[in-house]
Formats: C-alpha cells, sequence, structure tokens
C-alpha cells in the first residue's frame, strides 16, 4: 500500500514521536509497503489535502494535535484511512477526567479531584500525585510529599496547564497492558511490569536507556493476572478504542488501579507495546503489519 507515516507534531512530546516514527517508516519499507515521511509542523493544515493520494496514513504522532482527536478529526473530514483510535476514542482517552467518567463504574482508577488554581491541601493526605488532566509521557507529573511539594508543583504545572489532577497516591507495582486488535477482536498481550530506577515511571526513566526494568510476562497469579487483562479490555472498548492501544496502571493489595490509556503508545526501541508484543512472538514488524491490517479491516 502507499502509506503516509504522520511522525513528530507540535507536542511537548515531537522528539519520541520523531523517534517512534522512523522506527514504522523501516518497518514498513521492510514490508513491502510504499512508504512517505511527513513531518507534521505548524504548516500541516496547508498540507492535508495532499493525504488525500495515499491507502492509509500511519499516525505516530504523540500528545496534543496527534492523539487528542484533532488529527484524526482532520484525516475524517479528507476521507483517508488511518490507524489507530477515531476522534470520539482520541478526545476521550487524552483527557484523564473524562476517561475516568467513562470507564466508571466498570474499571477501578485512583480518587482524584481537578484543581485550577495552586494548592497545598490535599484530601487524599500525603503522598499525593499531581498531574495534567490532558499530556503524554508522564510529562509534569509530580509525587507531592508535603504541603510546600504540593503548592509549588501545583503552582509551576499550572503555568503550563489550566487545569490539574490531584489524585490519591497509590503504592504497588506499575503494570502496562498493550493491547492489539486482531480480526477485530482486541487481545491483551504479555502483561509488562515496569521497575524504574527513579521514584516513578517518568519521563526520564522512560526515555533514557538502562533507566527502567522490563519484567514480561509479569509475575503475576491467575487471579491478579486475570483481573488486569478484564479491565483493561474494558477500559478498552468502553472508550471506543480501534486499533491498538496501552493501558497504564498500579497493582496494589491484589487490585488494578487504572490511571490512563494511551492510544498511540510509544514505539521506539525503550518503549512498551514492542516489548510487550516481542514476549507474545511477534517481530516489530509483525506488531506494525498488525496495526495496518486493523485500519483497513
Amino acid at each position: 500500500m502507499k502509506i503516509a507515516v504522520l511522525m513528530g507534531g507540535i507536542s511537548r512530546e515531537r522528539r519520541i514521536s520523531l523517534i517512534s516514527g522512523e522506527n514504522v517508516l523501516k518497518a514498513l519499507k521492510k514490508l513491502g509497503h510504499n512508504v512517505t515521511k511527513v513531518d507534521v509542523t505548524e504548516d500541516f493544515p496547508s498540507r492535508l489535502e495532499s493525504l488525500r493520494d495515499f491507502d492509509l496514513i500511519f499516525n505516530v504522532l504523540h500528545g496534543v494535535f496527534g492523539e487528542d482527536g484533532k488529527i484524526q478529526a482532520m484525516l475524517d473530514w479528507i476521507g483517508v484511512r488511518y490507524t489507530g483510535s477515531g476522534v470520539l476514542a482520541s478526545s476521550i482517552c487524552f483527557n484523564k477526567i473524562a476517561t475516568y467518567r467513562v470507564v466508571s463504574p466498570d474499571v477501578k482508577y485512583p480518587d482524584f479531584v481537578p484543581i485550577k488554581e495552586p494548592t497545598d491541601k490535599s484530601p487524599f493526605g500525603f503522598p499525593c500525585v499531581i498531574k495534567p488532566v490532558s499530556e503524554g509521557s508522564s510529562i509534569g507529573v509530580h509525587i507531592c510529599d508535603t504541603e510546600k511539594d504540593l503548592m509549588k508543583y501545583s503552582a509551576l504545572e499550572l503555568n503550563n496547564y489550566n487545569e490539574l489532577i490531584l489524585q490519591r497516591y497509590v503504592p504497588g507495582r506499575e503494570l502496562t497492558v498493550s493491547i492489539l486488535e486482531q480480526n477485530e477482536e482486541p487481545t491483551a498481550l504479555p502483561i509488562l511490569e515496569l521497575k524504574p530506577k527513579r521514584r516513578f515511571y517518568d519521563y526520564t526513566a522512560k526515555y533514557t536507556p538502562n533507566m527502567t526494568q522490563f519484567i514480561v510476562p509479569a509475575p503475576l497469579t491467575s487471579e491478579e493476572e486475570e483481573q488486569v487483562v478484564e479491565s483493561s479490555l474494558k477500559a478498552f472498548k468502553l472508550c471506543h478504542c480501534h486499533g491498538f492501544a496501552r493501558v497504564d496502571g498500579i497493582l496494589s493489595n491484589g487490585r488494578f488501579h487504572m490511571l490512563e490509556i494511551n492510544t498511540i503508545p510509544g514505539l521506539t526501541d525503550l518503549s512498551d507495546m514492542p516489548a510487550s508484543a516481542l514476549a507474545a512472538g511477534m517481530s516489530f514488524e509483525q506488531l506494525i503489519e498488525c496495526i495496518v491490517s486493523s485500519a483497513v479491516s
């Protein structure tokens, strides 16, 4: 097929998107497709019409204007097929508050309150967590141990975002569940446990070699595994996701607490989804071909 790979973008995740995009580009070429690289910048709307000529758009844009439904709406407007979720699922999943409302009460998540002003008060005690409502790659996420921390980081991040989530801190094991749609049926790949050398799986731990240990498949009891997979698939379906996605969460005292759904997971050499696919016996090229197939079936 004639495929355009959208990468780069205008979000704070641009660098990661470029790395993911180059990996996808190489894989598609190995698979025999006719591939064109499209670096998405501020002038993208003026170039939109040129994408009509492609059989498929492979979207590897992370973050704002890539994962939030905006680029999906544009591609729908010109009538071209693209990988991943559509406008509805993308806009829901990129907004953590919307995600929690959609999956409630079927999927458990940590208690939270939205905040729009700096604060040193936590209804959940300390430690607690603050994070942007809509962002990826753990950008803007802080664990706050004291009132001073909370005031400092809430003030800092409200300079970058209009609204934050103040969330209960749930100690436990960090798990990620990659979901791949095969023959129109979502399937969970082997569950991956993350053991970062930092306090949590933040931006540095995600994208610095040797900063995080991957354990896949995660050592879980059959009951724990069933609960994690069931919760993740429920979230995927309730949010109307399509093609592929990744559900991140914490296993605490035998209960899985979903943190977020990523509708365009990273596809770098250090990313979670390729590692889970490999544990399932899939090469990177097979993973990419599966994503392509889900978009054109």
